[in-house]
């Protein structure tokens, strides 16, 4: 007790050990003692020194905390002490660093005492201390799967420290540690399930916990994603407040952004699950946006880049495609415009929702075509268009808010040739408006004010109004500008070649600032060169003014310092431009031409050397990474990123354009007319083709239709050959009938005689009646003897099913089936006679029938009783017909009848079945009874020959002089009476149950 009295801050009573000794003790008594206490309390002192000696808690003590880990699993409380020492070792977070910093230097096994070391080398050692006792502990891989496994335990003074231990392993060795995870069974679905902790400090830990897991590794970040990461994180944003939230919904979005940033899988599961719909809510924004905190800008800026991150250029062109229209279909995109024609809006988050909005409308035609119709909230409305172009050519706003603007400019004329002319169309003098400012006087004005950002800005987006477009180029030629009054207005292209070529005008307007004077420069040369570049027309109107050829040669000959090599540079890019797309139109200025001038003023190799002098710049292999123009300081903005790809795309063919002689040049325009030619050629026999594909369609068209016509038409036939061989087989019949007719008017001989002939043919036809009346009797009466028969056999079945079977359920079927029968039995009677009475009449027609010849000889028979005659034997038609019909159907009853017996006696074999088995079981149980019997009566007799013994010795007793209690005689007696009253209860018990 005096050692931990010692440690823990008792008053020793001799000389004070160091620390490294306490920390030597301490890991003895830990790996020696055998009490869990004794464990306990040294691993405690160990956790409170961690801190300041963490060097020697982690070099002595590790191996041994690693243990306790491993072996006192069911003691929660030392595994916290054993988690939280480690975490202290192995941690380098800034507060642990601040106070290691603040501390009075240590004393360490009498070295390097007392010597003062800057907060910088302070904090470096502490770092390479973290690492050095991180790649200790991931020495074995097992013991990151042994904190895995600790990390299921619900207990809070493992699960925490447990968190922490594991986020501090992944800063300091992420790769390793990942690599661990990723091979051990549900190690990251373990990590997930700390996200559903009620507990919020384990649960907010758990988000720092995967951002350090998800850095950097897709293979983890899918299944982070698959593990339903985004519901969850989705669902706590929501539950903190979602952009009002505090530093939780922070560490969501970073987690999310790992998650989604540059992996196309995620990105598609994202879109696939209606995430993006769920992002429309984090942007409604109020009216009054006054007072906006610290921590709701950066959720807001967090959430903006978010969304970024789904519709980046560096995606594949499909899924952001997809991305940008499921954005503008849930409405986010509006949203967004909304944030940005708001009022109150902090700047970074103004300049982040443009770059946000430039990225959603970027190559997206129906987004651009949205995004042309905002208008801001002003009186008049001016097109949100037209308020970002003020913003940006207006040199007191921030540069990064320009820059945005720029960049929003540039991919609203993205692939959006519809925009282009739009912007173009405002700087056409039909179009111009003097009552309102539209964006092209509004780049006009930026492009020759004195701000030279604004000048560059202005030259740049005014490119992009023509890049890739052949029609705008053109129509561009028509702008006329008003230089100054009582002069004639010049063209764009004059004027911009006039300010380029006039060197002093820029240096005045520049303030003689070298690197304000460049970037005008600059920014006009990339202008030109988009402008005429495809364009021989623009190409001719720039060589049409005398001193501009003049003044490139100029430029580029001279010997300028590194600032000027650029501009020189672009002046050559120029100027080979105006060779390659030169149409000859211009006698001075031929291809020929110019490449003479260009040997004799500057030499080929000299062009070709200044022409590399774009590329090899450092700012030209910055602005070509990324299309967003991003520079740290407006000095250093001078590359635009499509520009960068036409300068790689006209380098080397300008190259080999100077170099080529006028021989070389015959043979290329040779060569280019047979390619024409065979192109002519080519393209009359693909017009050819196209137009015999077209006729070879036509006609099959027209063939199938014939060929429909066709099988209509043989229809059509074969009805009318069958109407016509149908009426055929009518004219037949009708002339048999005829012919039949007029052979018996011949052969009457008088009224009487044809009379008589009726009769008999129709005492002929009621013989002949009376004869099937006949059959159909006796039919009948054989069918109802068969009836009776089985009416009979059912009755029997149904009595002797209805004797054996055992259950409710039998017996409701029997009784139901004897209801059919004897419904069946006094149907089949009123059937009986009925056919008596049919009997009757058969025989009064009988009779009737023997007296027609009788009467025949006498008198002629009267119409009256012939036509009786006629109706009694419809009516015994009618009747036989009834009669047929109902036999039928008693057949099928009988039929049915049939069927339900076959179901009975089914029933009742299952039911004689079940009575067996009964049997059988109940056999055994008396059989069981009969043994347990048997064996109570051993038992009895048992007791018996014990309770005779214990009497008998109690009499040996009495007579050996013993005095016995009289109780105990007492109770044996009422054991023995009630032992026996047992006995009798059980046996009538017995003749009960037989």
């Amino acid at each position: 007790m005096n050692f931990f009295r010692g440690v823990m801050g008792g008053q020793p009573a001799g000389p004070q050990p160091t620390g490294a000794e306490t920390i030597h003790k301490l890991c003895d008594r830990v790996a020696s003692s055998t009490l869990l206490e004794d464990r306990r309390d040294a691993v405690r002192a160990l956790k409170s020194l961690s801190k300041k000696y963490r060097l020697e808690v982690g070099t002595q003590a590790m191996d041994h905390l690693v243990h306790i880990l491993q072996t006192d699993r069911s003691d929660s409380e030392i595994l916290g002490y054993a988690l939280d020492t480690l975490y202290n070792i192995i941690c380098n977070d800034e507060e642990e660093e601040q106070d290691m910093a603040a501390a009075p230097p240590i004393p360490v096994s009498g070295k390097h005492k007392n010597v003062p070391v800057s907060d910088e080398n302070a904090q470096k050692q502490e770092e390479d201390l973290g690492v050095l006792f991180t790649d200790k502990f991931l020495g074995d891989s097992e013991n990151v799967t042994l904190l895995l496994t600790l990390l299921e335990e619900f207990d809070f003074h493992v699960r925490w420290p447990g968190v922490k231990l594991l986020t501090a392993l992944l800063k300091n060795q992420c790769n390793q540690v990942q690599g661990v995870i990723l091979v051990s069974p549900m190690g990251v679905s373990r990590l997930m399930d700390l996200l559903a902790d009620s507990r919020e400090v384990i649960r907010n830990d758990g988000l720092l916990l995967l951002q350090q897991l998800t850095k950097g590794n897709a293979a983890i970040q899918k299944i982070v994603a698959f593990e339903n990461a985004f519901e969850r994180l989705l669902d706590i944003i929501t539950e903190e407040g979602s952009s009002d939230g505090g530093i939780v919904v922070e560490d969501c979005l970073l987690l999310l952004v790992n998650l989604l940033k540059n992996n196309s899988s995620n990105q598609n599961f994202f879109k696939e699950g209606s995430y993006i719909q769920r992002m429309k809510p984090w942007f409604e924004v109020g009216d009054d946006n006054s007072g906006w905190s610290a921590q709701k800008v950066t959720n807001l800026h967090l959430m903006l880049q978010l969304v970024r991150v789904m519709v980046s250029p560096v995606n594949s062109p499909g899924a952001t495609s997809s991305c940008q229209k499921s954005m503008y279909q849930c409405g986010l995109l509006q949203q967004l415009c909304t944030i940005l024609m708001a009022t109150g809006v902090p700047a970074d988050i103004l300049t982040e929702t443009i770059n946000t909005v430039s990225e959603v409308i970027r190559g997206s035609q129906i987004n651009q075509d949205y995004f042309a119709s905002v208008n801001a909230p002003s009186n008049p409305p001016r097109p949100a268009i037209v308020v970002l172009l003020m913003s940006m050519v207006n040199e007191r706003q921030p540069f990064v808010l320009r820059c945005a603007v720029l960049y929003c400019f540039q991919c609203f004329l993205y692939k959006n040739q519809k925009g282009q002319g739009e912007i173009v169309a405002t700087l056409l003098p039909s179009t111009i408006d003097a009552n309102s400012i539209s964006a092209g006087q509004l780049l006009c004005g930026g492009l020759f004010s004195a701000d030279s950002l604004s000048n560059w800005c202005a030259a740049v987006a005014l490119a992009h109004a023509l890049q890739d477009n052949l029609t705008q180029k053109e129509q561009l030629l028509r702008v006329q500008l008003a230089t100054s009054l009582g002069k004639p207005p010049v063209s764009l292209l004059q004027q911009c070649t006039n300010i380029l070529s006039q060197g002093d005008k820029i240096n005045r307007r520049a303030k003689s600032e070298k690197g304000s004077k460049v970037q005008t420069r600059v920014g006009l040369l990339m202008l030109l060169c988009t402008w005429i570049s495809n364009c021989p027309i623009a190409v001719t109107h720039f060589l049409h003014n005398q001193e501009n050829v003049p003044f490139l040669t100029g430029q580029i000959s001279e010997n300028l310092g590194e600032d000027e090599r650029l501009v020189q540079g672009l002046c050559a890019l120029l100027l080979g431009i105006c060779i390659y797309y030169n149409d000859n139109s211009l006698e001075n200025y031929t291809k020929e031409k110019l490449k003479q001038l260009i040997e004799k003023r500057i030499g080929k190799e000299n062009f070709v050397e200044k022409l590399g002098f774009v590329t090899k710049h450092e700012l030209y292999s910055r602005a070509a990474q990324k299309p967003q123009p991003v520079f740290p300081s407006p000095e250093q903005m001078l590359f635009d990123h499509e520009f960068t790809k036409l300068v790689k795309e006209l380098e080397g063919v300008i190259t080999k354009a100077v170099h080529k002689t006028s021989e070389e040049e015959k043979k290329e325009e040779e060569v280019k007319k047979t390619l024409e030619q065979h192109d002519s050629i080519v393209i009359q026999y693909k017009d050819l083709i196209r137009d015999q594909d077209t006729q070879i369609q036509e006609l099959r068209e027209q063939v199938s239709t014939l060929s429909l016509n066709s099988e209509q038409m043989q229809n059509q036939i074969t009805q009318q050959q069958s109407q016509i061989q149908q009426h055929k087989d009518q004219y037949n019949i009708l002339k048999l009938k005829l012919g039949k007719d007029s052979q018996g008017l011949s052969s009457s001989q008088g009224e009487g005689a044809h009379v008589n002939g009726l009769h008999s043919e129709e005492l002929s036809q009621l013989r002949e009646e009376v004869e099937e009346l006949r059959r159909q009797h006796t039919l009948q009466h054989t069918q109802l003897s068969d009836k009776d028969s089985l009416i009979n056999t059912l009755r029997c079945g149904a009595a002797a099913a209805a004797q054996t079977a055992e259950g409710g359920a039998g017996g409701s079927d029997n009784t139901e089936l004897l209801g059919e029968v004897e419904s069946l039995r006094s149907r089949v009677q009123a059937q009986c006679a009925e056919i008596s009475q049919l009997q009757t009449e058969r025989l009064e027609l009988i009779r009737r029938a023997e007296a027609v010849p009788l009467s025949q000889s006498s008198a002629p028979v009267s119409s009256s009783e012939s036509s009786a005659d006629t109706v009694t034997v419809s009516e015994l038609e009618s009747r036989l017909a009834a009669q047929t019909t109902e036999a039928e159907r008693l057949k099928e009853e009988c039929r049915g009848l049939r069927e339900g017996h076959a179901g009975l006696e089914q029933q009742l074999a299952s039911a004689q079945s079940t009575v067996a088995i009964e049997q059988t079981e109940k056999t055994k149980l008396q059989q069981e009874v009969q043994e347990s019997k048997k064996e109570q009566d051993d038992l009895l007799m048992l007791l018996a020959d014990q309770d005779q013994k214990i009497l008998n010795l109690k009499q040996r007793l009495r007579d050996l002089g013993e005095t016995i209690d009289e109780d105990e005689d007492e109770l044996d007696a009422r054991d023995q009476f009630g032992e026996d009253d047992e006995e009798e209860e059980e046996e009538e018990d017995e003749e009960n149950n037989d």
